[in-house]
């Protein structure tokens, strides 16, 4: 098995030689598509490949993926960002797994994790399409937020594809293809509209972005985890107009979809707590400790969800309701999650301080 590294680049002076260091001796040929830099990418790029191409930009980031791969040569092509590393074990993983994939998988689905806590566990994660098999019919779909769409069989990895940003500062650009395709077509897909909706509420156009998504979940046309996600951001529309109540009922809209998850349990506990309603948000994050991760899906997992956030958030319903031991206890669990979160190392100073004058005022 050989692999072809495909990437689309536009000024990445400051990572593109992070991302190739960090695969290089993993794959075999390394195809750049440059889109009109004005800074040193090209150069940079030069100093990893020979096969460094121009592409005229045309507000289409799939037009640009599928140029890229049309110029790979290997067994399989591997996309990535100039924002995105392997780290050494999961350049290893890939490296093993040249050698034992089986003949018959097209796709292998690689974990991208986006976030991270104060020990760069990553906290967020979902699954993508990482390595295609070339010749398999497939195509990038979507201006922006693109996806591959394609046949075949499928391998889920534990290969994990790491983001590291160093943007400080997010411009308009998405949002105004958007825009663009909105005034200048072709029409959106169902999963075109989702993510304007989600662009918008990035830029705190929250009545615009209530309302696009209002819409297309009333369409009833989009994909499982878009449309949960949907009822999220919607909820956070509402939230950020003080619109608690709706936000609510914006969250439980996403069990007409699927059964409860722990991100939405949370979610539904926080406005609670937002209502002074600790016990019932006692309840909500109680089911979500229960609720078991999807995460070899198209799911999007936030890791906190399972674990650590329950645990923190139980601490301070059961401290408002006067249950002090109960809320240490759950402080305790919270830090067998994440032994060195601010929240936690707070919380056993105050529960020290806490019992210590109890004991005293005997």
């Amino acid at each position: 098995m050989t692999i072809s590294l495909c990437m689309i680049v536009k000024n990445e002076e400051a990572v593109l030689a992070r991302c190739l260091d960090s695969v290089k001796e993993a794959v075999d040929e390394i195809v750049i598509v440059d889109t009109g830099s004005t800074d040193k990418t090209k150069e940079i790029a030069a100093q990893y490949t020979d096969l460094v191409y121009d592409f005229a930009w045309d507000d289409d980031f799939s037009a640009a993926r599928n140029a890229s791969f049309s110029k790979a040569t290997k067994d399989f092509i591997l996309w990535l960002d100039a924002d995105d590393v392997l780290l050494p074990d999961d350049c290893q993983m890939l490296k093993q797994l040249k050698q034992t994939l089986p003949d018959d998988v097209d796709v292998v689905m690689m974990r991208y994790n986006t976030a991270f806590d104060e020990n760069s566990n990553p906290t967020f994660f979902y699954y993508r399409e990482r390595l295609v098999r070339r010749g398999l019919p497939c195509a990038w779909k979507g201006r922006v937020h693109e996806a591959i769409e394609h046949g075949g069989k499928k391998l889920y990895s534990d290969i994990a594809v790491t983001h590291q940003s160093v943007k400080k500062v997010y411009s308009e650009r998405n949002l105004n293809i958007y825009r663009r395709q909105l005034r200048e077509g072709p029409p959106m897909a169902p999963r075109d509209t989702f993510y304007y909706a989600r662009e918008l509420y990035y830029h705190r156009y929250y009545e615009q972005a209530e309302q696009v998504l209002t819409e297309f979940l009333e369409q009833g046309r989009g994909y499982l985890e878009n449309n949960l996600e949907a009822c999220k951001i919607l909820a956070y529309c509402r939230l950020e107009q003080d619109r608690v109540k709706e936000a609510m009922e914006a969250l439980s809209r996403s069990f007409c979809y699927d059964a409860p998850r722990a991100d939405f349990c949370c979610e539904l506990g926080s406005a609670w707590m937002k209502l002074q309603n600790y016990k019932t948000a006692a309840f909500w994050y109680e089911l979500a400790r229960t609720l078991p991760k999807k995460e070899k899906s198209g799911a999007f997992i936030n890791e906190n969800c399972y674990g650590y956030l329950p645990c923190i958030q139980l601490c301070v319903c059961y401290d408002r309701l006067g249950e002090h031991e109960k809320a240490c206890e759950f402080n305790r669990l919270a830090g067998t999650y994440r032994p060195n979160s601010p929240a936690y190392l707070k919380n056993l100073e105050y529960f020290e301080r806490l019992f210590s004058n109890s004991r005293n005022s005997f």
